[in-house]
């Protein structure tokens, strides 16, 4: 039975959809669960993709690493991103790999360490390849190697891995940060460092660029079924969006011509019709950018969105179909089943699939199945 309002998240499709890319790359594969897994719920989407043998998993901060790890979590777990006062310390505790983009996080994480009298400690360094974001400026690396070096020397930390993230600007310039990446991973070597995860690809180039498979990729939207690319579909890819968004129509009542709908008026209907009420709104991460254009199905049917979305509800013009309170209304999920996809809902608002996942608020409960 459809609650008022749900998202449905098919744990068997994230599942399987590791499995197909993992395949696919032909090298380990870091299962990135960030943004509470991209909006399908972080604990539930880990554990099932430590159950199908994923090699690793990735978080953006130390913070959603923990929660992985007080949930009984035991797989290796890498984060990135870090405030200047990040405390390290738990991180050492609980067996978490951290990636440092300066000098200064590296000395706070070896502090961390000696004050947990650990050793070796496991460090991954993610360098700045042309994105001008996060990560070590590329100038400052041999500084950084040197001074990971010495630590190595003292037992203090090891340099795991080296990182960096391509744009998917253009073949030029994807090639050009792989070839800068290289170099960087010589002047790592020539520093007496030996790390042995070199990964710069996420899904897309995981995807399209062999060579930047290099001996680990990480693969984040295309775990969840959804594409990277706007010439290749889920289903060319062979995975399987996992999230079906979906809600109780909560009232429906018939209208006549010239009736205006929502605030603004800015659809007034251009003939007799019926109109459905859909209990979700931009509270809930609908983008109210989409108001006009959007769809859902309901019964089958797929039935355009008119007037604004609100905050809590947004309005659909069901023509004369015979819809009723409690009806199941579709806002996306697998495109095959013949309902609109979280593709369908990015090209409605001008935004791309990532967002319209990770944006359904805590208001939507959600509902695991496949496990």
């Amino acid at each position: 039975m459809t609650l008022f309002r749900e998202a449905v998240v098919d744990l068997g499709a994230i599942a399987e959809n590791y499995r197909v890319l993992r395949e696919r790359v032909g090298v380990p594969a870091l299962a990135v669960v960030k943004a509470d897994a991209y909006g399908h719920g972080a604990v539930p989407v880990a554990k099932t993709l430590e159950a199908a043998g994923a090699d690793a998993l990735g978080t953006a901060d130390l913070d959603e690493a923990l929660a992985l790890r007080a949930a009984g979590i035991a797989a290796p777990i890498l984060c990135w991103l870090h405030g200047p006062d990040t405390d390290f310390a738990p991180a050492v505790a609980n067996r978490i790999e951290v990636a440092v983009s300066s000098v200064e996080q590296l000395e706070r994480l070896a502090r961390a360490a000696r004050a947990a009298a650990a050793s070796d400690v496991p460090v991954h360094v993610k360098i700045d390849t042309g994105l001008s974001r996060n990560g070590l400026a590329p100038e400052l690396a041999t500084e950084l190697f040197a001074r990971a070096a010495a630590l190595e020397s003292e037992r203090v930390l090891r340099v795991r891995g080296l990182m960096t993230h391509v744009s998917n600007t253009s073949p030029e310039d994807d090639r050009a940060a792989l070839e800068l990446f290289a170099q960087l991973t010589t002047a790592a070597r020539d520093a007496g460092l030996d790390p042995e995860l070199l990964h710069a690809a996420a899904t897309a180039a995981a995807l399209r660029i062999p060579d930047s498979r290099l001996t680990m990729v990480r693969l984040g939207i295309g775990l969840y079924g959804l594409t990277p690319f706007d010439d290749e579909s889920s289903a060319e890819l062979g995975i399987r969006p996992a999230m079906t968004l979906r809600a109780q129509v909560a009232a429906v009542r018939r209208v006549p011509a010239g009736a205006g709908v929502s605030y603004g008026y800015t659809h007034r209907t251009p003939r007799p019709t019926t109109l459905a009420l859909i209990p979700l709104g931009y509270a809930d991460g609908i983008p109210r950018q989409a108001s006009g254009y959007a769809t859902v199905a309901i019964g089958g049917v797929t039935c355009r969105n008119v007037g604004r979305i609100a905050m809590d509800q947004f309005v659909v013009d069901v023509g004369d179909a015979d819809v009723r309170v409690g009806d199941e209304a579709v806002l996306f999920g697998d495109a095959s089943a013949g309902v609109p996809s979280a593709d369908d809902w990015a090209a409605a608002a001008s935004t791309i699939n990532y967002e319209i996942v990770t944006r359904i608020g805590d208001r939507v409960p959600r509902t695991w199945i496949g496990a």
